[in-house]
């Protein structure tokens, strides 16, 4: 059976600041959705990409290598952004460990690992790359406003990455996404880019939401009812179906149909 959706932006338990996927009930859903591949992207490591590989090889699924990183920010008044990486082959492979261990090394600030842009241009072979929805370079400018900033951004990361740089579109019910897919629908028409559709998931079921909040709530010091605590996550963040991803951008079937793409890419 032809593939219809894949996802391609996913944090289990080990990305400990906000993951609740664990590895062999995520492959069993995937079999269950007839979802040949799966990515796992935890945040800047690969603790579990082992245990990954080694579970979805048995179990027939086809497992893709990828990180989430932040960028470290190139002035004091600008905040760090998100870039998803999957590795395409070896060589991406190792040059994302090359990547995870300098932003540990050479890149933390305040606890914090992060990479910085001429490391991402230096080690790009081999990598594709998702640029983070809203929470990306790209999408920030968007939001702010400055087209001419978001297209310098995008033509950049393009000549780095060529035919390997996705928009990255979500749909999970947080702020700014209208606008944001608006925008970013805009600049990929016009700079013939390709977007690709995720879910930015965190869990399996919609209903681990509340468990999720928690971990995130032992993680950053809040407690659950606490009036001031930020919510940067919503119930819509779980691994959903392909039929349910398809009808949530049934008005972009291609950002659907390029997470097959990837997938295949991939390997």
């Amino acid at each position: 059976m032809q593939p219809k959706f894949i996802h391609l932006h996913l944090h289990t338990e080990y990305s400990i600041v906000d993951g609740l996927v664990r590895i062999k009930p995520l492959l069993k859903a995937c079999i269950a959705n007839n979802m040949p591949a799966v990515a796992v992207t935890d945040q800047c490591n690969f603790f579990g990409l082992v245990k990954f590989y080694q579970a979805a090889m048995a179990m027939g699924v086809k497992p893709i290598a990828g990180v989430d990183v932040l960028v470290a920010a190139e002035s004091k008044d600008k905040t760090s952004t998100l870039l998803t990486l999957l590795c395409q082959n070896q060589t991406g492979y190792r040059n994302i460990i090359r990547l995870i261990s300098k932003a540990y090394v050479e890149g933390q600030q305040l606890g914090v690992p992060l990479v910085k842009r001429a490391w991402l241009h230096e080690y790009a072979s081999g990598i594709i790359v998702l640029s983070g929805g809203r929470e990306g370079d790209v999408g920030q400018a968007l939001l702010a406003g400055d087209k001419a900033r978001s297209k310098e951004l995008l033509t950049d990361w393009q000549s780095h990455f060529p035919d390997r740089f996705y928009l990255e579109l979500q749909r999970t019910g947080r702020a700014n996404e209208v606008a944001y897919i608006n925008a970013a629908v805009e600049l990929a028409a016009s700079c013939n880019i390709p977007v690709v559709a995720t879910n930015d998931v965190r869990f399996i079921e919609r209903e681990d939401f509340e468990a999720h909040e928690a971990r995130v709530c032992i993680h950053d010091g809040y407690v659950l009812d606490d009036a001031k605590r930020p919510h940067l996550y919503t119930d819509q963040q779980y691994l959903r179906t392909v039929q349910e991803m398809q009808e949530l951008f049934a008005d972009i079937p291609e950002a659907i149909e390029n997470t097959v793409e990837i997938a295949k890419r991939c390997n």
